[in-house]
């Protein structure tokens, strides 16, 4: 356990700052099993709605630092794909 107060202060924001991150990316995982669902019963209108509303998920995701543009890139993209596939 810390002795010096500043790094006291140290792990309760670390302790915050982790939850915030978890909550956030819990919410992508749930937005792209969304997409996915609506890919697997085949209804492509709830896929299109699913998909914008995860890829603005995402997207805000990595500009809040908690996922790396590149993955946000990599999962905006696999998911359109996919939706686009339906016929």
């Amino acid at each position: 356990m810390a002795n010096i107060k500043s790094a006291k202060k140290r792990i309760l924001t670390s302790n915050k700052k982790a939850e915030a991150n978890k909550a956030v990316k819990t919410g992508v995982k749930t937005a792209v099993k969304k997409v996915n669902a609506a890919v697997e019963s085949g209804d492509k209108a709830a896929a299109q709605e699913a998909l914008k509303a995860a890829s603005s998920t995402i997207n805000r995701a990595a500009s809040k630092g908690v996922l790396h543009k590149n993955n946000a890139a990599r999962k905006v993209s696999r998911l359109s794909e996919k939706v686009s596939k339906l016929a």
